[in-house]
């Protein structure tokens, strides 16, 4: 697949999905019902990073660094403020809530032929820590800021014809 753009891409705000103990599947996510998020800015970025485990050893004079736990991040997405757009709502709510709620991104990457042509996917569990109204200056939009702590493996799929 060569290289594409965010613009067309969609993010969605499902229902409640404890992330559990293990590694998520794509299985985790059939139920779901899914609730699109309108007028998104910006989405963020979204993978795994790797905490760093450091030891100094007298012996060696060096620290050395191992990987320890992973880290899912942050989210931060940034959409103009609708007080009618059902996501925005959901994603207000989800602050409330000490639950955690199943995401999904969905790019707009699939293949202009075949059966049934899907999109690539990213979907993950996450705490919605924050959703703020940012109120700048006369000539801008009123936006909703959204953060997401990533609470989950990242279940991938990739774009295909069928």
């Amino acid at each position: 697949m060569p290289v594409f753009a965010t613009a067309g891409s969609k993010v969605y705000i499902g229902t409640a999905l404890p992330s559990g103990t293990g590694e998520l599947t794509a299985d985790d996510f059939d139920d779901i019902v899914w609730t699109s998020i309108s007028n998104l800015e910006t989405i963020g970025a979204v993978g795994d990073t790797s905490n760093a485990v450091d030891g100094t050893f007298i012996d060696r004079a060096r620290v050395v660094r191992m990987k320890g736990a992973r880290d899912g991040g942050q989210m931060e997405l940034v959409a103009g403020l609708d007080y009618s757009d059902a996501g925005q709502l959901a994603l207000i709510a989800a602050e409330k809530s000490p639950h955690e709620f199943a995401f999904k991104v969905e790019f707009n990457d699939k293949p202009e032929t075949g059966a049934s042509p899907k999109n690539s996917t990213r979907m993950f569990v996450a705490l919605v820590m924050s959703a703020s109204e940012q109120l700048d200056g006369a000539d801008n939009l009123m936006k909703l800021n959204a953060s997401l702590a990533i609470n989950s493996n990242v279940i991938r799929t990739n774009a295909s014809a069928t």
